[in-house]
């Protein structure tokens, strides 16, 4: 059985698809469960606080998860993590729609926030233990798209079914269901597995990859601060609610159908080059919009936005798989996790702050000048 990346000269195709049908589906949970648990709390009558108390119930099941997948892959194949993974997710979106409880739903919140950061961080390594290095690029790209169309798609839930009964967590539920029993399916015929790792791993690549590291603590930033700020933003700004919303979604849709050709752009050019482009474009987007005042022109820059700053996360996870084989191919995954939700952290709180103590105009060039500085920091470390 192989595990190195670099030995890998056929794509493993059953252990790419299961990979993208698991990662589809924790997106998608995901995508649902952010706005829809807090809907639901408040529609029950609990405060921000509290609601805020549960969101911290799931971070906390992420970087539990972070620290534990070294034990956890020594003791248990990885693949059959993922299954697992994805069953405890469906029990815990089931658990949502059978129950009002506020303890049991926190209880819910921190496993499938373990389970789920489970899924991408295991599924990451495996993907590029799956995958040859001359297609290591588009698939990579594949695997983007899956990320940014289950984060589109699961909100369309609330809509359809509504935030009241428990039908959208339900259905989720069922789905996740579903795709569990296709990955375990795919599995009978795969030829890799990632190899375990330790929590040692884990901090040894911080110091063997600064740059990806950076990488994606600047990709969680941005891709937050454009997600959460942006919207602020606007409507600061003048625009309505409508037009607010109507961004995320031009932001989301041209990100996941771009992400399989900046994957091809991998496999052809060089990988550095594609990083720096991608960052120094993203740094462009945020620096412009406050000059923007055509909607259309608006909502045009704020999808080269998403796009450019999606296309960093591609990027950084083709050089994983590209440089590094066996188990630090899921410490660099668990580090990207650890980096991604500090960035996120630090994008959504920072850039809020900034927009009130500053004005609304500060945050989108903050954040332009925090990825222009980034740009020339790459700069550097190319030519090192």
């Amino acid at each position: 059985m192989q595990s190195s990346s670099s030995s890998v000269l056929s794509p493993d195709w059953s252990a790419i698809i299961a990979v993208v049908l698991g990662v589809t589906a924790f997106s998608v949970a995901q995508g649902l469960t952010y706005p829809l648990v807090s809907l639901t709390l408040e529609a029950q009558g609990y405060s921000s606080s509290l609601i805020g108390v549960n969101a911290i119930a799931y971070a906390a099941g992420m970087g539990a998860s972070t620290l534990l997948v070294g034990s956890l892959t020594a003791r248990w194949r990885p693949d059959r993590l993922i299954i697992f993974s994805l069953v405890v997710c469906s029990l815990c979106l089931a658990t949502f729609a059978a129950s009002s409880s506020f303890v049991v739903w926190g209880v819910a919140r921190f496993l499938l926030g373990f389970f789920t950061s489970m899924i991408f961080m295991l599924g990451e390594a495996w993907l590029n233990a799956a995958c040859p290095d001359r297609l290591r690029g588009r698939v990579s790209g594949l695997y983007g798209m899956g990320i940014c169309g289950g984060f589109a798609a699961g909100p369309l839930a609330i809509p359809l079914f509504g935030s009241a009964g428990g039908l959208g967590f339900a259905l989720t539920a069922v789905y996740l269901a579903i795709v569990a029993f296709a990955t375990a399916m795919l599995m009978f015929s795969t030829r890799t597995v990632p190899e375990p790792s330790s929590t040692a791993d884990v901090f040894r690549f911080f110091k063997a990859a600064p740059v990806l590291v950076g990488m994606v603590f600047i990709f969680g930033f941005a891709d937050i601060a454009a997600i959460s700020a942006m919207p602020v933003y606007f409507v600061k700004m003048g625009y309505s609610e409508s037009f607010a919303a109507l961004s995320v979604t031009v932001l989301a849709l041209p990100t996941a159908l771009a992400q399989p050709f900046i994957g091809v752009l991998l496999d052809k050019l060089p990988r550095e080059r594609v990083a720096l482009a991608a960052v120094g474009t993203a740094a462009f987007s945020y620096l412009m919009l406050p000059s923007m005042t055509s909607q259309i022109a608006i909502l045009g820059i704020f999808a080269l936005m998403g796009v450019a700053v999606f296309s960093l996360y591609t990027c950084a996870l083709t050089i994983l798989g590209e440089r590094y084989s066996g188990a630090m191919l899921v410490a660099g995954a668990a580090a990207f996790a650890l980096v991604y939700a500090a960035g996120s952290a630090a994008g959504s709180g920072l850039t809020g702050a900034i927009m009130e103590a500053a004005g609304p105009q500060a945050g989108p060039l903050s954040v332009g000048l925090g990825l222009a500085a980034f740009t020339v920091l790459l700069v550097f470390a190319r030519r090192r």
